[in-house]
C-alpha cells in the first residue's frame, strides 16, 4: 500500500471521550482524551509533539463539532464515514 500521509491521526469522538490514533514512520501509538476544552487542548499538543499533519475523525451526532472547531486551525481535519475510516480501538469503560 502507498503511503499518502506520513503522519496522520485517527479520531473516534464519542460525548466524553476522544479516543486518538497516531500513526507515523516511528511508530503509532493510542491514547484517549476527554472532551472539556483544556483535555482537547491537550489532543491538539499531544498531535503537535507527533508532528501530524492530517487527522481524520468519525463521530455519531454533534460530538465531532468542538474537537473540528479547535483542531482546523493547526491541521488538516476530515469528517468521515465510519465506513471509511479504520476503525480505532473503542475507549475503555471505567
Amino acid at each position: 500500500m502507498r503511503v499518502i500521509y506520513d503522519r496522520c491521526c485517527g479520531l473516534d469522538v464519542h460525548k466524553k471521550v476522544v479516543v486518538a490514533c497516531v500513526m507515523t514512520p516511528e511508530g503509532q501509538e493510542t491514547r484517549n482524551f476527554g472532551t472539556m476544552t483544556q483535555e482537547l487542548l491537550s489532543l491538539a499538543d499531544w498531535l503537535e509533539r507527533w508532528q501530524v499533519s492530517h487527522v481524520a475523525m468519525e463521530s455519531t451526532g454533534v460530538y465531532w463539532t468542538p474537537v473540528y472547531n479547535l483542531l482546523e486551525e493547526a491541521f488538516t481535519v476530515l469528517v468521515v464515514n465510519a465506513r471509511h475510516i479504520k476503525v480505532v480501538p473503542a475507549a475503555r469503560r471505567t
